[in-house]
């Protein structure tokens, strides 16, 4: 049984920083073609990141530069390390994988002064 819980959101003012976490059980991460989404209010749910089971890594040109996809293979977890926040990136962010379709419940980033 495939599980991800998502950490790490908040409230930051406009130009910080966070780091998401997206704690794996059922697969490995280090393996496992995964990927972030984010949902915000009245939108549709977009990607933001996503990871091949070699490590290359893409990114939405909304967030390319300032996003960051990692993963810790030891910890089984999936990071997204954003900086240079701007207020259209709160949303709702979830962790997926993209193999078996199994989805995190999602953490709230919230960016505003």
């Amino acid at each position: 049984q495939v599980q991800l819980v998502e950490s790490g959101g908040g409230l930051v003012q406009p130009g910080g920083s966070l780091r998401l976490s997206c704690a794996a059980s059922g697969i490995k991460v280090q393996i496992e073609p995964m990927a972030w989404y984010r949902q915000a209010p009245g939108k549709q749910r977009e990607l933001v990141a996503n990871i091949t089971y070699i490590g290359r890594t893409t990114y939405a040109e909304s967030v390319r530069g300032r996003f960051t996809l990692l993963r810790d293979n030891a910890k089984n977890t999936l990071y997204l390390q954003m900086s240079r926040l701007k207020p259209e990136d709160t949303a709702v962010y979830y962790c997926t994988s993209l193999v078996t379709n199994d989805w995190g419940q999602g953490t709230q980033v919230t960016v505003s002064s």
